[in-house]
């Protein structure tokens, strides 16, 4: 008896100091993700967009929808128009839906699933540089401001997103490809990934769908540029993914303190039940 007593002694230090680790860890982690994060709206933000190229790669962008049949966003726009109630739920998503949720989930993963954190986080930077480029190199009017007789329902009837995405931050040509999608889909599969609460999983699942249809019905996104951002952050997340699995052989994670995942990243450890390791 004595023996277990003191093993349950060490297993609570030990628990200690890992939480307290991993909560010193937090302050670098933040300024990295909010350097990341100051980067892209400001190279962003500064980026010299011709409009008129913007407004023509747009068209382009519907034309091409309309040859292949999925230029769907004025009927989605007035889908909800028709019901104010749906409007508000839409611009409640983007606006809530997004910067809020990856703020904490972010702080959740790397707390309670630092090798989850490592592969979100990486994935967003991978993704986000990659959507630098392609915002300074393909700019591209959104809907609203394509002269589609669309209208951006999020500023039109709300305030709130301008404080959360300052307007000087924002280039108003750069729909594609669409991070607002693809880093919920990123924050979705991580929710879905190392939750083991329902409730919390099903979220995951809903968020990316919600934001998807978000985009498009607030008029701040095409069809492609989903599709496009959905690509980009699943390539990304891969990438992610390899470099912490090499991560893991290099450390020789098993054992570590901070080695919460098993052996790959995607599959979350389920807990251990009481009496389950006696059998």
């Amino acid at each position: 008896m004595a023996q277990v007593r003191e093993s349950s002694r060490l297993g609570e230090v030990f628990a200690r100091r890992r939480g307290s680790a991993r909560w010193r860890a937090v302050p670098k982690e933040l300024a990295l993700v909010a350097g990341g994060v100051a980067l892209y709206f400001g190279v962003r933000g500064y980026t010299d967009a011709n409009t008129d190229v913007a407004a023509r790669h747009a068209h382009d962008i519907v034309a091409w929808e309309q040859d292949i049949g999925i230029y769907v966003e004025p009927s989605m726009q007035d889908l909800a128009d028709d019901a104010h109630w749906l409007t508000t739920i839409m611009n409640w998503v983007y606006i809530w839906g997004h910067w809020p949720v990856i703020a904490v989930t972010l702080l959740w993963l790397v707390l309670d699933h630092p090798a989850g954190y490592r592969v979100t986080r990486n994935a967003m930077l991978i993704s986000g540089g990659v959507g630098l480029f392609v915002f300074a190199l393909y700019p591209v009017a959104p809907p609203r401001l394509a002269d589609l007789g669309l209208v951006d329902t999020v500023t039109t009837y709300s305030s709130a997103y301008r404080v959360l995405q300052p307007q000087a931050f924002v280039n108003q040509y750069a729909a594609m490809p669409s991070l607002h999608a693809g880093w919920d889909l990123l924050i979705g599969i991580a929710l879905f990934t190392w939750s083991q609460h329902r409730a919390i999983r099903i979220v995951g699942v809903m968020l990316p769908a919600l934001m998807a249809v978000s985009v498009v019905s607030t008029a701040n996104h095409y069809v492609a540029d989903v599709v496009a951002g959905i690509t980009l952050v699943l390539l990304a997340r891969a990438a992610a993914v390899q470099m912490e699995r090499r991560r893991a052989l290099r450390h020789g994670s098993h054992g570590r303190a901070d080695a919460s995942p098993p052996p790959s990243p995607d599959i979350p450890r389920p807990r251990s039940r009481p009496g389950l390791a006696a059998r």
